[in-house]
């Protein structure tokens, strides 16, 4: 198959990024993600397939949904529209016959050769702030031959590329997306095995050796992005073995971002008429974040706030 033409799922394209990588850029955000952390921000995007948003405030129990529906799974109860998730194929059907915008399609399925079309149109802008595309998700991980595809095209067209990821991949599928990739922003959730398959579903085993993997082997510029879970990964213990990693395992000169919790993806699983997981955390507050800064000092590296 031509590289053009490998179909994949994203849920969104977000333009004129500047928190992703360098310079100006083009984030897209796939479906599909191996880990289920229980703070996940984008929980619409764990899995591969299309989902649908849905708003009760907005509904006013027309019935157009329910009409459209080809798998027969939403119904009507007081007033208002309710989704058999289990029944849900995700068509978006009902989503275009909403007239009150109560129904959101989260996901489309498109080529690798039509996102790169949509990067493409602003390759002046990259140019011109040394910035380019950066694959994120979900996780680039999760559909790696559409991945590997985007980047290729925009590598061949000499757009500088970056993913966001977690890491959690056979070594060998994962130098296929690699080829392509200029910059990976690699998240790092916990250092203890224990706790990350508890909070994440996965051992972090393979995480850490595709992150020395890439830093070693092939010598790809590498960030640390640690989201900071008040409560779960932000012990002094933690953070300390963090940066004893990255320092020791890896390199001092690599920056650390220190990405602070926020409640944006709490509300969305009422959106997908989903139980949340068992999970309660704040965002952290300035004086802490500040002292975490101070640990990664101690360890000689850098770090920042964001980003």
């Amino acid at each position: 198959m031509k590289t053009e033409n490998i179909k994949g799922v994203v849920f969104n394209v977000q333009p004129y990024s500047i928190h992703d990588g360098p310079g100006i850029r083009t984030t897209v955000f796939l479906k599909g993600c191996p880990l289920r952390c229980l703070w996940c921000q984008n929980p619409e995007s764990q899995s591969h397939k299309p989902v649908i948003f849905f708003n009760p405030e907005k509904c006013t129990g027309c019935g157009n949904c329910l009409e459209v529906c080809p798998a027969g799974a939403i119904q009507i109860f007081e007033d208002k529209s309710t989704t058999d998730r289990t029944r849900c194929e995700g068509s978006g059907k009902c989503a275009a016959a909403c007239p009150q915008e109560a129904r959101l399609l989260m996901g489309e399925h498109v080529t690798a050769g039509e996102i790169f079309e949509r990067v493409n149109a602003d390759a002046i802008f990259y140019e011109n702030s040394g910035g380019g595309i950066t694959i994120s998700g979900g996780d680039p991980v999760g559909q790696p031959d559409f991945t590997a595809g985007i980047l290729k095209l925009c590598h061949q067209a000499g757009i500088h590329t970056a993913i966001d990821t977690c890491g959690f991949i056979k070594w060998d599928i994962f130098k296929r997306i690699l080829t392509h990739v200029d910059l990976v922003l690699f998240d790092f959730k916990h250092m203890d095995d224990t706790r990350h398959k508890s909070y994440t579903g996965v051992s972090n085993t393979l995480i850490l050796e595709n992150a020395k993997r890439i830093h070693h082997d092939l010598r790809i510029p590498l960030k640390a992005r640690i989201p900071i879970i008040p409560g779960y990964n932000d012990s002094t213990e933690n953070i300390e073995a963090t940066a004893k990693f990255i320092a020791e395992q890896l390199d001092k000169t690599i920056t650390v971002h220190l990405v602070p919790y926020h409640r944006m993806g709490e509300g969305k699983y009422n959106n997908m008429e989903q139980k949340r997981p068992d999970f309660t955390s704040t965002p952290p507050d300035e004086h802490r974040m500040d002292e975490l800064q101070q640990i990664f000092k101690k360890f000689g590296l850098t770090s920042v706030i964001g980003g």
